[in-house]
């Protein structure tokens, strides 16, 4: 009997390395962002600034609007009962007998002594099954006797309450035990007692759990029923929605840049990637080294962003709980929207590597490991085509929003959302053709120019991106200011700033722009001798006497045309007015029925003045739309003269009607003071306008207007401007440096053949400033496309809202963004290159 040893068979190997080398492959990856993270520097603020802004819009767009708690708590129901006291009774009988478990707030409104302002005395269980998320306690407790009350912070001020000390209100003595709030409404003031102990509520709110029978609840009985659903279907536009389109948008244009910065990083690192596929990586681990390079630098961006976006909401969360007068939790963030906008800029980075990552990875070891790129690839024929496609679909969509259904606002949404999808989408497919028409139009330049643009072009897979992204920015831009323009420009409906900073009109409470009742208790209206007087106290209080009388008539602008319709004030220009203004009255048209600072007003035809039985009672809104309109009581295309001396705010006298057309019509008798305009040679402080405010609430009815938060044209297309510049510089200066590091051999060529350093500045400048010009020239016609697609069919708006052009802005981007370029580039540019006869070993 014999042995024998066999020997060992070895062991199988798994094709490619398994997963041992791609984890040496990724390892390697994450060792590349650490060391270049410098060359990255730019996509990663990028995405840490889109993410942070994401959070921070986001959390504000989806905590501000009116939570349902703040008006159902936690039921699905809600129904608002007033009326005599047996009415109330039968209601909330009827309604516990129907749906048994029920939650009652009775409000009693109860004026503060010496002031107009009231306040509610509130029955209403704490601890009650629906109205728990209505209450908040600050300090001590909630009442539980029938002596013990809880007020507001504002109710504690006005009556100098504290805990534990008694006060007499409404005709009994209470004890008050705590501090409470409504912390869905913190403009809610009232104080707080055990239920039953208001005896005649003004009205009661049942909150309940209706199955699905509200509509015939309210068909039965007439109740004014609120359900969840129409609360929540108050908010037409879901800021949700609003925020996900935008983190689209925005990580469009990072996987766009981005794609410039993963070539440049695998440029550096090419003979690296040589050794790596010498020693037997295949394609797909290399371009797995790019892509996780991509995905790893998503990830860092996406959580820095996170993180940043958070801090700022800490700090930012006070003044939006102030602005939006209810309060909001620290984690009350929208998860899903900062989930998918980090998963977003995850999917754009590692996108964007894909591409660099597949070039490379067909460099021959050879040709890799000599430092020479790969060849740039030519474009695909089919792009230019369905690139075009796109835009015309774009077109389309944007015309099917203009020409949406009215008050339907979330079709026009998802047609604007899918048109500038779909533009976006067309723009980067084009954008490669157009460096090839820049570089055929620059064909008979001179030779630092001609190489400049032939490089755009022969790099065009590296430069398109770039000038994607740059043409995206500015159509932004030019979106915003064109937009804006129409808007602001429409001399019908005006639009912007009510009053100057300086300016405060004090309106009387029988003029046609008096001021809404107060609530609570009726109070008899002050007299217009008692608003005189306030508007002087309020003028002497500032510091000034002078006092520019507003009145008004019977009479009012109309436009016989559909679109939008007049709005705003119609004054007498009495020659108060006039004076105060610098209007001298040899500057006035004797024949002029109104004199208006409304650039345009004067040449629109069809316009109306109506007066009589047709007149707006000084309202400027008649609906007449008559053409002609009917004689005695309307006047057509009466003379108008612009004056660039009015002011220009939509409540001041921007327009007026002159006493030729007062005397002419007859309007005498119909001659009303509608209160009295403050200017000052300085702005208003808050002290000053809390003041007046103080002291018009002593004239029952008198108002206070003051400039309102609505920004200027100007401050619009400016900020609008600025963005778009600095966006379209910064990635100009990622682009620029990715093209000329690929025409690094020309250059070097060009350097041992003598050329100087201003040649080599030629080169960078130029390249710089024909990707700004090409950029700003696409982003303009791109911006203009979608307003001409969204204005032709738009029933309020229509093309000729297009006339008011921001021709200084879109000069701006047109001639100085490039310029700058150019200068930018220029500047940098100019040192020798290092070494001519080899690329330097990284």
């Amino acid at each position: 009997m014999s042995t024998a040893v066999q020997e060992r068979p070895a062991p199988g190997r798994v094709p490619g390395g398994g997963i041992s080398a791609r984890r040496a492959v990724i390892r390697w990856a994450l060792r590349l962002l650490r060391r270049e993270w410098r060359q990255q520097f730019l996509i990663l603020a990028l995405i840490t600034l889109a993410v942070a802004a994401t959070v921070v819009a986001s959390t504000v767009a989806t905590d501000t609007p009116a939570p349902v708690a703040g008006v159902l708590g936690t039921a699905q129901d809600a129904a608002s009962l007033s009326g005599p006291p047996a009415q109330m009774n039968a209601g909330i009988h009827e309604l516990q007998s129907r749906y048994g478990q029920t939650d009652l707030i009775e409000n009693e409104s109860v004026q503060i002594p010496g002031t107009l302002n009231t306040f509610d005395l509130r029955a209403q269980d704490p601890h009650g099954p629906f109205g728990g998320p209505m209450l908040s306690l600050v300090s001590g407790q909630y009442p539980a006797a029938a002596d013990e009350i809880a007020v507001t912070s504002g109710v504690a001020a006005d009556f100098g309450l504290a805990v534990g000390r008694h006060w007499t209100i409404a005709g009994r003595t209470w004890r008050v035990t705590g501090i409470v709030t409504n912390p869905e409404s913190l403009l809610d003031e009232f104080a707080l007692v055990t239920p039953g102990q208001v005896t005649a509520p003004d009205d009661v709110t049942v909150l309940f759990n209706a199955p699905r029978d509200a509509p015939a609840l309210v068909a039965s009985t007439g109740m004014h029923i609120t359900t969840a659903r129409t609360v929540v279907n108050s908010n037409e536009i879901n800021p949700e929605t609003i925020s996900v389109t935008a983190a689209v948008l925005g990580m469009l244009l990072i996987a766009l840049v981005g794609i410039g910065g993963f070539t440049v990083l695998a440029q550096r690192r090419l003979r690296a990637i040589g050794m790596l596929a010498a020693q037997g990586a295949t394609q797909r681990h290399i371009r797995l080294v790019i892509r996780a390079n991509g995905a790893a630098t998503g990830v860092v961006g996406a959580l820095a962003g996170f993180v940043l976006g958070f801090l700022a909401w800490l700090a930012y969360r006070p003044r939006a709980e102030q602005s939006a007068h209810h309060l909001m939790g620290v984690f009350q963030l929208p998860w899903t929207v900062i989930a998918i906008s980090m998963g977003l800029a995850i999917i754009a980075t590692y996108f964007a590597a894909s591409r660099p990552a597949k070039a490379i990875a067909r460099t021959p070891i050879v040709a890799a490991l000599a430092g020479r790129p790969p060849a740039p690839k030519r474009t695909r024929h089919l792009a230019v085509p369905v690139g075009l496609c796109f835009l015309v679909g774009a077109f389309l969509l944007f015309g099917v929003a203009g020409a949406g259904p009215a008050g339907d606002q979330n079709t026009q949404m998802d047609a604007l959302v899918v048109g500038f999808i779909a533009l976006a989408v067309a723009i980067v497919l084009l954008a490669p053709a157009l460096l090839g028409v820049v570089a055929y139009a620059g064909r008979r330049a001179p030779v630092a120019i001609r190489l400049a643009l032939r490089d755009l072009s022969r790099y065009r897979a590296r430069s398109g991106p770039a000038l994607a992204a740059i043409s995206l920015s500015t159509m932004i831009a030019v979106l915003i200011c064109v937009a804006s323009a129409a808007r602001f420009g429409n001399v019908l409906d005006y639009a912007g700033p009510n009053l100057t900073s300086s300016q405060l009109i004090v309106y009387t409470p029988s003029g046609p722009y008096g001021g809404p009742q107060r609530n609570g208790p009726a109070v008899p209206a002050a007299t217009e001798a008692q608003a005189q007087h306030v508007a002087q106290e309020i003028a002497a209080d500032l510091g000034t006497t002078r006092m520019i009388t507003l009145e008004t008539t019977s009479a009012g602008v109309t436009h016989a045309a559909p679109g939008r319709s007049w709005s705003g004030p119609v004054y007498v220009a009495t020659p108060q007015l006039l004076t105060a203004f610098g209007i001298n009255a040899s500057q006035v048209n004797p024949d002029a029925d109104i004199l208006t600072m409304r650039p345009g007003l004067s040449t629109m035809s069809l316009m109306q003045l109506t007066y009589g039985n047709q007149g707006p009672g000084g309202n400027g809104r008649s609906g007449n739309d008559q053409w002609p309109c009917p004689p005695g009581s309307c006047k057509a295309n009466p003379p108008i003269q612009e004056v660039s001396q009015l002011p220009s705010g939509t409540s001041a006298p921007n327009t007026v009607i002159t006493e030729h057309a007062v005397a002419t019509l007859g309007l005498q008798g119909s001659v009303t003071t509608a209160g009295w305009l403050i200017q000052l040679p300085t702005g208003l402080t808050a002290a000053q306008i809390t003041t007046a405010q103080e002291l018009a609430a002593g004239a029952p009815g008198t108002s206070v207007e003051t400039r309102n938060s609505i920004p200027s044209l100007t401050q619009i297309v400016d900020a609008a401007t600025l963005f778009g510049l600095v966006l379209a510089l910064a990635i100009l200066g990622l682009s620029v440096g990715l093209v000329r590091s690929e025409a690094a051999r020309d250059l070097r060529t060009l350097t041992a053949a003598g050329a100087a350093p201003a040649t080599r500045r030629t080169i960078t400048a130029v390249t710089a400033g024909a990707l700004a010009f090409t950029g700003a020239v696409v982003g303009i016609a791109g911006g203009y496309l979608a307003a001409v697609g969204f204005f032709r069919t738009n029933q309020l708006d229509a093309l000729s809202s297009l006339s008011s052009i921001p021709v200084a802005n879109l000069l701006l981007l047109l001639v100085g963004m490039p310029v700058a370029a150019m200068v930018i580039g220029w500047l940098v540019a100019g040192r020798e290159p290092a070494d001519l006869s080899s690329q330097p070993l990284e």
